[in-house]
């Protein structure tokens, strides 16, 4: 039936999503989901939510999110937009924002959705190299003479590699490329050690800079798909423009409704997310123990390389124990596993099963 399909479709290699496989006991550790689950408030507030109401459409504009996430960021509400996940608000951004005549310009390492949009939109695009510690380097996005992007877009902390790149340098390359749209992609900004390492500190300096977050991760709502941008009016309108003109409805009443009681339950947020990250440097420490190489992460996920085991074969091994973790097969990344930081027994039982695997293969 593929003769059917336009020839965008037939040039697509789609977005491969980290595995949900359904097995007995199972540890999954390779799609970086929140293991300690929902503020009780927002279950509560989605409960509540099914009622007759559901009958209608939800707020088309989201205004009471937009307000809230407005008065939390200290910003205007017309300077948030939300989306159906951070995966939708990524793929607006893409199309209403960094498409032009000059490529888009990102990570050689990064969501491996970026170069998908750019498949999918017709967007050019050239893949800037980290350095050899997955580290990427401010200068090399400065514009050079004719040497210059038409948009930038990288995640930090940075995916696959937890790596973060610290607030003066991201500003720098926002203020190097001021006809540029700058998207910074803060998935995992909540996992940092430090409270002020989000961009949407600089936001009212930089009209070119557009920060985008979810609610998948800290705030452990993956399943409801919630997502935000924050940025100037004039970036924000030209989302909103697009979204208008693809589906104006793209939040639900739950998943509204589950957004902002999340939002109203800081205490719950804090003693989720501190746990995550005191978990993390147990674990790395662990793994460093074991001889694995860890890269400094700043997410809720440690990227990690085995000593003299290849990675996909210690990934296999791992799924033998019901233990699942994340593996890319491109060149740069062949020999790292990305490991999900999971509650303090899934991590336990995690380094039990390695220290087995290799003690037993060495």
């Amino acid at each position: 039936m593929s003769r059917y399909w336009s020839a965008v479709t037939h040039g697509l290699t789609p977005y491969v999503p980290g595995e949900q496989p359904v097995l007995d006991n199972l540890i999954k550790l390779n799609t970086n989901e929140n293991p300690y689950g929902p503020s009780p408030k927002a279950l509560a507030a989605i409960r509540a939510a099914t009622e007759d109401t559901l009958r209608l459409y939800p707020d088309p504009d989201a205004k009471a999110l937009k307000a809230t996430l407005a008065h939390r960021y200290k910003v205007g509400p017309e300077q948030v937009f939300v989306g159906n996940g951070s995966d939708e608000v990524l793929a607006l951004a893409f199309i209403g924002l960094l498409k032009h005549v000059r490529p888009l310009w990102i990570p050689d390492v990064t969501y491996s959705f970026y170069p998908v949009y750019c498949a999918l939109y017709g967007i050019e695009y050239r893949q800037v190299p980290l350095d050899d510690g997955f580290v990427l380097r401010p200068e090399d996005y400065f514009p050079c003479g004719e040497n210059r992007a038409g948009a930038i877009a990288f995640p930090n902390p940075n995916a696959p590699t937890g790596r973060l790149l610290p607030l003066a340098d991201v500003e720098r390359i926002v203020a190097a490329n001021p006809e540029a749209t700058v998207l910074v992609d803060e998935a995992y900004i909540d996992f940092a050690d430090q409270d002020d390492a989000s961009a949407i500190a600089l936001v009212d300096r930089h009209p070119n800079l557009l920060v985008v977050h979810t609610f998948s991760k800290s705030r452990a709502l993956a399943g409801l798909r919630i997502g935000f941008a924050i940025g100037q009016r004039n970036l924000i309108a030209g989302l909103e423009r697009v979204k208008n003109s693809f589906n104006s409805y793209p939040l639900d009443r739950l998943a509204l409704a589950g957004a902002l009681a999340s939002l109203e339950d800081e205490p719950w947020f804090q003693a989720s997310r501190s746990k995550i990250i005191a978990t993390r440097a147990t674990l790395t420490a662990q793994l460093q123990a074991l001889g694995l190489e860890v890269l400094p992460s700043a997410a809720n996920f440690v990227f990690a390389r085995p000593t003299g085991f290849d990675a996909a074969e210690l990934a296999a091994e791992l799924r033998k124990r019901a233990i699942i973790v994340r593996h890319f097969k491109i060149p740069r990344t062949a020999q790292y596993l990305r490991i999900t930081i999971g509650n303090d027994n899934q991590c336990t039982a995690l380094t039990d099963s390695l220290r087995d695997i290799l003690g037993t293969t060495r």
